[in-house]
Parts: structure tokens; sequence; C-alpha cells
């Protein structure tokens, strides 16, 4: 801040100079705008070219005080340059420093690669859970400066070089989404993300039936066509009205009456191998479990009260966020005690 406060002191210390020099030669020696604006130009710099015109005695007394304020004033604006120069990339270093030790120090997280319209988009819903951590990849100047006054953690660079996805963590990451501006850029993310760690979740854009093929060869988990999917939304919508509008409410993040969440079922959870009877899920926490899905993919919706719940299936839960959260506690490892049966 220092800095910057010294440099605009001395660019209006400099206007201010120039208009009285100007005004000075003027009423001293009488020029025109145009030979006064010159003379005091190059009094002040001391870059010694002829005067315009013969001075008076007077003349070279204003004249030599001019050359005097000029140097000095030189030097002080020689300075401000620099200490706004240095303190600035001072200033960008620490900050870059900062944002590197807190990507280093997560793990479990998302990348997300791209923030164009659609990276923005899935970050600010993905960041709707605070409990997920993510990080940005972006090489556009125009976008980090974006980022850069969101407070996001990001790093600049090609997201399909493998120092980029080494510095943003991959190797620590859980889910990569690879939404850069074309089909090959992201058909090559995928390629080198995969070989940096197989066992990482990759979602991908795609935008063609023909890109979705090549972005699943390369190692994509999960390829989404916008476009299809804006078509299927855009329909449903048509078709099924109050469906659709039902759906916009269960996964809009900022309304807190009803959400919906996913939770799988783990080793040593109180809920593994115990029937949705016995578990308590009703009772204790007001929840309707939606669907249970198998580690096979296979989906049961509206599960019976005798339904077995297994290690390996993932439960997908609807209610208030409060008790989703509360839920969330008790399934994490060590979080609580098994629930009344």
């Amino acid at each position: 801040m220092t800095s910057i406060k010294n440099l605009l002191i001395s660019l209006s210390l400099a206007l201010l100079f120039l208009a009285g020099g100007t005004v000075g030669y003027m009423i001293i020696e009488g020029w025109s705008l145009i030979e006064s604006i010159y003379m005091t130009v190059i009094t002040l710099t001391t870059v010694g070219f002829g005067e315009v015109h013969p001075l008076s005695r007077t003349g070279h007394i204003f004249t030599i005080l001019l050359v005097v304020i000029g140097a000095s004033f030189f030097l002080y604006i020689a300075g401000s340059l620099v200490q706004f120069m240095v303190e600035g990339r001072i200033r960008d270093i620490l900050g870059r420093r900062t944002l590197n030790k807190k990507i280093e120090s997560i793990k479990n997280h998302y990348i997300i690669c791209g923030y164009g319209r659609i990276g923005q988009v899935l970050y600010k819903h993905i960041q709707a859970n605070q409990q997920i951590k993510a990080v940005v990849i972006e090489k556009n100047p125009e976008l980090i400066s974006r980022l850069e006054s969101d407070n996001i953690l990001y790093i600049s660079g090609d997201a399909s070089d493998e120092d980029t996805l080494l510095k943003a963590g991959i190797k620590k990451a859980k889910i990569l989404i690879a939404v850069l501006a074309t089909d090959i850029d992201n058909v090559f993310l995928v390629l080198t993300a995969r070989q940096l760690n197989p066992n990482i979740h990759i979602m991908a854009r795609a935008g063609s039936q023909r890109a979705k093929s090549k972005l699943k060869a390369a190692g994509a988990n999960h390829v989404e066509s916008p476009y299809d999917t804006g078509a299927v939304s855009m329909a449903q919508r048509i078709l099924r009205p109050s469906v659709s509008s039902f759906l916009d409410l269960v996964f809009d993040y900022n309304l807190k009456d009803i959400q919906m969440e996913e939770f799988p079922v783990i080793p040593g959870s109180p809920f593994a191998n115990v029937m949705l009877k016995d578990s308590g899920l009703r009772q204790k926490f007001n929840l309707i479990i939606v669907a249970i899905k198998r580690p096979d993919g296979n989906m049961i919706f509206n599960p019976s009260f005798e339904t077995v719940m297994n290690v390996g299936d993932t439960l997908i839960a609807m209610g208030k966020t409060e008790n989703l959260l509360d839920l969330e506690k008790i399934l994490k490892p060590g979080g609580g005690e098994q629930t009344d049966q």
C-alpha cells in the first residue's frame, strides 16, 4: 500500500511541476504553450537539449530552480517505481507460496481443469459442500485474476502438463474434472492424469459423441456432454414440469429444507449388514432412503424396510441439511456409536 501511495504522489508531483514550469516560462519569457511545455520537460528531465529561445536573467534563475527540483524529483520517482515493482513482485511470490502450501496440505480433493463457464458453475456447486476442497487449474490470465480476487486455490499453467498436475496434488486427489475448451485438450489431459494417478476418478466434458469414446478410451470414468444434458433437461421440463421443479429444489444448495446426499457403507459402519427397519435412519435422523446402490452398480429404488445394507453399498438419502450432516458425522470412521436397533 505504501509503494502505491508513493507512486501516486510521484505522478501528482510530476503533473504539478510540469504545470508550474509551463506557466513560469509563459509568464517570464512570454513563450507559447508548446514552447513552454517543451522547455519544462527538457529541463526537468535534464536531457541537455538546447534552449528554445535565449533566456532572460530571470529565466536563467527559474531554469536553475527547475533543474535542481527536477534532479531531486526524478531520484524520488525512480525510487518509488523500484519500490512499487519490488514490493509487488515480493507480494506475488509470497502469495503464490502460501497457495502452494495450502494445496500441499490437502488430500482427497477435487481438481477442476478449466475455469470457463462450465468450470465456474462446477466450482460453485462443489464448494457448496464445505467438506470438499477444490483446486482449479487455469492458464488464461483474465480468469486467473478472477481466481485471485475470489480467493480460490489455483494453479496457473497447462492442465495437461505433468508438472502442473503434480503441483495441483493429483497424487492425493480424489476426483479430476476435465472441462477444458476443446475435446483434444481434454483427451490429452485425461491420458496424462490417468498415468500419474491410476486410481483417481476422472470426469470429462465432451463436445461430441466421437469425443466421448476417445475420452473413455483415454481413461475417463465418466463423460458428460453439456449439450446432450441440456437437451434432455429441456425435454423433461416440457414433458414433466412438476418432476423437474422437484429435482431443482432437491439440487438447490441454497435451499436448506430438503437436500439429497449419498453415503458409502464402509467396514465398521453402524449400518453395515443391518436392515433398514433396524437402522433407525427414519426415526433418529428423519431421513428417507431413496435408493441403495450395490457395488456392482445395480440400483435398488425405494428399498423395502427389510433391505439389508451391505459393506460397499451407497445409500442415497433425502432430508433436511442438518439431518444429513448429522448422519455424515456418524458414518465417519470413529464418528459415533452404532444406532439403536
